[in-house]
């Protein structure tokens, strides 16, 4: 079975002449969630950004052993296409089986809004089109900004379904968020602990 893990080393982020944080160490391996805690413009986001390979570390290291799925604002779905459509693009670069996709979308509740051009889709309606996306993907690393935004009870209630069964099967999750995750086990990182 592959290695599963995501090591971060006195990790430090700049935005422009700000240093947000500085310092931070964790470690997750299989199995293992977190959830970045701390106000607007502490670093969440950044950091999610650094820990994908996205976005530079002023200092530190962030190791990473697995396939890395991230979820943010941006669900990475041409606005201009349909749900289907624009869902069939990435399932073409990810491999993802049929029936598997069908299977997401009517779990997440999409089945009937294939036809709908994405920048018509809600706000709540565009997130689970995401996490369709981020199931098809099978990346044992997920990475999760903001996942409960505009998501309705039931929607939030899924949501943390899923990310515990991707831990149960051996996943990462690492969740930056403002609002609580129920996840068994699930772990908390201050931001604000590590405020330069």
């Amino acid at each position: 079975m592959q290695e599963v893990k995501i090591a971060i080393r006195e990790l430090a982020c700049r935005r422009g002449d700000r240093l947000l944080f500085r310092g931070l160490s964790m470690d997750l391996n299989a199995g293992q969630a977190v959830q970045v805690a701390g106000g607007n413009g502490i670093g969440k986001s950044s950091l999610l950004r650094i820990v994908a390979g996205l976005a530079p570390a002023f200092a530190g290291t962030v190791e990473r052993a697995g396939a890395i799925g991230l979820v943010d604002e941006r669900p990475a779905l041409d606005p201009t296409r349909s749900l289907g459509d624009a869902l069939a693009f990435w399932q073409a670069i990810d491999g993802t089986a049929p029936d598997e996709a069908r299977a997401a979308l009517e779990r997440l509740g999409l089945a009937d809004l294939t036809d709908v051009p994405v920048r018509y889709l809600s706000t709540g309606q565009k997130k689970r089109a995401a996490l369709a996306r981020l199931i098809g993907q099978n990346a044992p690393l997920w990475l999760l900004d903001e996942p409960l935004n505009g998501l309705d009870v039931h929607a939030v209630a899924l949501t943390e379904t899923i990310v515990r069964e991707h831990c149960a099967g051996g996943g990462i999750a690492l969740v930056a968020s403002h609002q609580p995750f129920a996840l068994p086990g699930l772990r908390s990182l201050a931001l604000a602990d590590y405020a330069a």
